[in-house]
């Protein structure tokens, strides 16, 4: 998902929870002008495919496919590849390698995000009669109000230091995936990291993910039990642009 603005609005949808929400929010430095990078290819920004460092992540693409809350294959991606700069590349092969030992993988559902693909889900949002995906992933919400904390117009993803996941269960087999609470991109408040009204079993699932990522220099964004952010940021005024293929 998009790295979303946290503001009053949503901090209004998040009444609930906002004493937890808080605990879990990371400190910020004030925002930093942006610029993009003139690199072409992942070996020229330094960026690495995660699998070469841990081969045994599962990779989940949402955007690379038409399973996403656009219901199309967002422009950028032409394959489901994973890419991230060397430094949360190695953090995240690290937190793999963790979880593996409790016998426990992780899914990726996205990794480093061309600009011009945050660009599209702008434009998305602003198109009012495509609600083809909306049942599955904002039922709850009017799709115009999805800029007020779930999609920017910037993004942390663009920057290959932001992780979109989730963690399979591979204790016995086949490996199925945890019960989080909601589904990946789900807009709603039941999605927020620390929300109450979930079950015992769906908050216990989600600590297990913010422990492995928050030991491994993760900090989470609290509206989205999936959204990681590598701390500090590698190149945290740098974004990128060339397609995931």
């Amino acid at each position: 998902m998009t790295t979303p603005i946290w503001n009053s609005n949503a901090m209004a949808i998040a009444t609930k929870s906002l004493p937890l929400l808080l605990a879990l929010l990371p400190l910020t430095a004030p925002a930093q002008h942006v610029q993009v990078s003139a690199a072409k290819t992942p070996a020229q920004a330094g960026i690495v495919d995660v699998t070469a460092l841990a081969p045994d992540i599962a990779l989940d693409i949402r955007y690379a496919g038409t399973d996403n809350f656009t219901g199309r294959v967002v422009p950028g991606y032409e394959a489901p590849r994973c890419y991230l700069l060397q430094p949360a590349a190695q953090a995240l092969a690290r937190v793999q390698r963790g979880l593996r030992a409790q016998g426990y993988r992780l899914q990726v559902f996205d990794c480093y995000r061309p600009v011009h693909a945050v660009t599209s889900f702008v434009a998305w949002v602003h198109d009012g009669k495509d609600q083809i995906a909306k049942q599955r992933y904002y039922p709850n919400i009017d799709k115009s109000r999805l800029l007020d904390g779930y999609i920017a117009e910037t993004s942390g993803h663009s920057r290959a230091a932001t992780v979109d996941l989730g963690v399979l269960d591979c204790r016995s087999m086949p490996c199925t995936a945890l019960d989080m609470g909601t589904g990946f991109d789900r807009f709603d408040v039941l999605a927020h990291t620390a929300n109450p009204d979930i079950s015992a079993l769906q908050k216990q699932n989600r600590q297990l993910l913010l422990d492995a990522m928050q030991a491994q220099g993760f900090a989470n964004y609290p509206m989205e039990w999936w959204h990681y952010t590598f701390k500090p940021e590698p190149t945290p005024t740098t974004a990128y642009d060339f397609p995931v293929r």
